[in-house]
């Protein structure tokens, strides 16, 4: 493994100490509890109030989330799902997983879903609407949902990225009929493993979705609809309930790092930060900014011990497994221009002021020495 000066992955400092999640997890262990446990019914009431909802419910991962959500609101073969055009292929997974059909529209300058532009691609077939609270921004939900009222169709959001993210203090994952979040090792919040939540206000909901995750299993012999195998274990629930205490304290950390990071990048030509909007809570799962030179900026920084990454280097629409849609290349004009520009930096809450700064002043001296 290289040894990066700015590396990507905290892992290994967030797990330098883990002698109390062991015991925690020995505990669930020594009971056997591992599948629908009292941990995971735990974990369950603890995001849904760190959240917001009156409801959560713990799946296998952030896709499965998405796929089981839009099932719960009865999307089938052949409908489809409008979403933004330069989401991670796990959105559409969920889509496509079901048969049905993802829309893609054009995105925003902070690379969510643009909703001016989702009335005309509604059709008779839309089912329903998937934003993406892409990097840790929200979209504007108030213009969404005043669309999913307007034509009766479900909002179902991707919170993946955006754990207590929030638009107009109103968080991620309590606008639409569900909220879907990951909990991969590098999210904001993470277990051990891949694991995933989906939040919901409505009772009937709920009740649906806790049938979906588990076979539609009413009891041990008896189910009433056909669903999937996609319980999040009790042990990850284990973890999860150790680390859910830290998420407030290090959603912080990253967004004031972030701040650093606009405050020195701002002052340089060739970069390009996306406009902070004050009703706007972005808690920067990725920290990603538009640059020239973009791919000889990535070449430069990776030489100087920095591991940047590219959150998305080729569009999603253009990729091999969408072909059937049919799309070219320019049907969604803002996402190819992020494709070729778009950049990210380390942002998470373990790293120094130090570090921070030897990332703004090798960006800095690249454009120096470009000229």
């Amino acid at each position: 493994m290289k040894n990066w000066k700015v590396r990507y992955s905290y892992l290994p400092q967030q797990f330098k100490k883990i002698d109390h999640i062991l015991k925690r997890v020995k505990k669930v262990i020594q009971t056997g509890d591992f599948t629908l446990g009292k941990e995971l019914n735990l974990f369950e009431k603890n995001f849904a109030k760190l959240i917001g909802t009156k409801y959560a419910v713990g799946v296998n991962s952030g896709t499965d989330a998405i796929k089981i959500s839009l099932a719960a609101v009865g999307i089938k073969a052949g409908d489809e799902v409008i979403t933004a055009a330069n989401t991670f292929v796990a959105t559409v997974g969920g889509i496509c997983e079901l048969g049905a059909k993802p829309v893609f529209v054009d995105v925003l300058e902070n690379y969510c879903l643009n909703a001016d532009l989702i009335e005309a691609k509604i059709t008779k077939k839309t089912k329903a609407i998937l934003p993406v609270h892409f990097t840790g921004y929200t979209p504007n939900m108030s213009k969404l949902m005043a669309i999913s009222r307007k034509y009766k169709i479900p909002v179902i959001e991707d919170a993946c990225q955006g754990i207590l993210s929030s638009y107009n203090n109103k968080n991620s994952g309590t606008w639409g009929v569900t909220g879907c979040f990951s909990l991969h090792p590098l999210k904001n919040l993470n277990v051990w493993s891949d694991g995933g939540l989906i939040t919901t206000n409505s009772k009937k909901i709920y009740e649906k979705l806790k049938l979906l995750r588990n076979h539609g299993l009413i009891n041990r012999d008896e189910f009433t609809i056909t669903g999937y195998n996609s319980r999040l274990d009790t042990i990850q629930a284990a973890v999860g309930n150790c680390l859910i205490k830290d998420v407030k304290k290090l959603t912080q950390q990253r967004i004031s790092n972030a701040k650093f990071y606009d405050s020195k990048l701002e002052k340089i030509k060739q970069i390009k930060i996306p406009k902070r909007e004050k009703n706007n809570r972005n808690v920067f799962h990725l920290y990603v900014v538009f640059a020239e030179k973009r791919n000889q900026l990535l070449k430069y920084c990776l030489e100087k011990g920095i591991e940047c990454k590219i959150h998305y280097p080729k569009e999603l629409y253009l990729q091999k497994g969408l072909r059937f849609l049919k799309h070219k290349r320019g049907d969604f004009p803002v996402t190819d221009w992020q494709c070729k520009n778009i950049i990210s930096f380390p942002v998470d809450q373990y790293l120094s002021k130090k570090q921070l700064s030897y990332v703004t002043k090798a960006v800095e001296n690249f454009y120096k020495l470009s000229i």
